[in-house]
């Protein structure tokens, strides 16, 4: 097998959080490239970024792909611990793991504990930061579509068909697939019924009050001096021009990027729009360092 098609296969890495849970996550690329770590929102798993990492690990990047607790193949919190402080810390323990600096990609939930974790102490391994549809003032009736599409199906489908409408109902932007097999990559079956890749617990301790959560993550912001890039899907109800630009002046260096057709699940929406924008943002904080070095 050639080394480019081995760049393609990833290797299944089994990492801890803050309280010895088990994370599981995917490395392609070379060992030695720059580290870019994806974090998925809410209800996804690490498959999320699959094509994207393949790409940058064909362009010499190291791309670690990581389910969050409760998500995907990571353990599930058998106390149902699920808090923003929780994730931010298995953040920092996954980040000491890796042992080296990381540009950290978040969606949304992602974003949120990425952007968290450059105020606490191992949060400097962070060395840049891509927000994907995500700002500090998300519109309240985006967020609260979002969680209400997490909240619902609790009791799981009959078939990956109806999953694929609960999906098609949600992200009516999107053509609906005809094969229904790659839902299958978010999705467990257990006795005969198809069920969400994600504890529904999840969502039990994270009822937070907005404006307090809103307030930690403007303060995380202001403090930001790691080059930014904030990528909005320009169909987004979660991100609006007048977020994003207010993001932006809390964040005066902070680059954006809009996506055409995609809303907030921008990655997946245009992949190869969202990729080129996120290597592109890699590729030029790399030189920046190189250049930072040498002089």
């Amino acid at each position: 097998m050639s080394n480019a098609n081995n760049l393609l296969d990833p290797i299944r890495l089994h990492l801890r959080g803050s309280d010895g849970i088990e994370l599981a996550a995917d490395q392609f690329g070379p060992a030695d490239g720059p580290l870019v770590l994806f974090l998925h929102g809410g209800g996804q798993t690490r498959h999320s970024w699959k094509q994207t990492g393949a790409k940058l690990a064909a362009a010499g990047m190291r791309v670690v792909t990581l389910d969050a607790r409760g998500h995907g193949d990571s353990q599930w919190a058998a106390d149902a611990n699920y808090r923003r402080d929780t994730m931010v810390a298995d953040l920092v323990n996954v980040l000491e793991q890796l042992g080296a600096p990381a540009v950290v990609v978040g969606a949304s939930m992602g974003g949120i504990t990425g952007l968290l974790t450059t105020m606490v102490p191992g949060g400097e391994a962070i060395s840049a930061l891509v927000l994907v549809d995500i700002v500090t003032r998300p519109e309240p009736t985006g967020v609260a579509r979002v969680i209400d599409f997490l909240g619902k199906h609790r009791g799981g489908f009959d078939t990956l068909e109806q999953a694929a409408d609960a999906v098609a109902e949600y992200m009516p932007h999107r053509p609906r697939p005809k094969n229904t097999d790659g839902l299958q990559r978010n999705l467990r079956q257990r006795e005969g019924r198809w069920y969400w890749h994600w504890d529904p617990d999840m969502l039990g301790d994270r009822v937070e009050d907005a404006s307090e959560m809103s307030q930690q993550m403007e303060v995380a912001a202001r403090a930001l001096t790691m080059p930014v890039l904030l990528v909005r899907g320009m169909q987004s109800d979660v991100v609006t021009p007048e977020g994003a630009a207010a993001f932006r002046e809390m964040v005066p260096h902070a680059q954006l990027v809009e996506i055409g057709g995609a809303a907030h699940t921008a990655a997946g929406d245009d992949n190869d729009a969202f990729t080129d924008a996120v290597a592109k943002f890699v590729l030029e904080t790399r030189t920046m360092e190189t250049e930072s070095v040498c002089d």
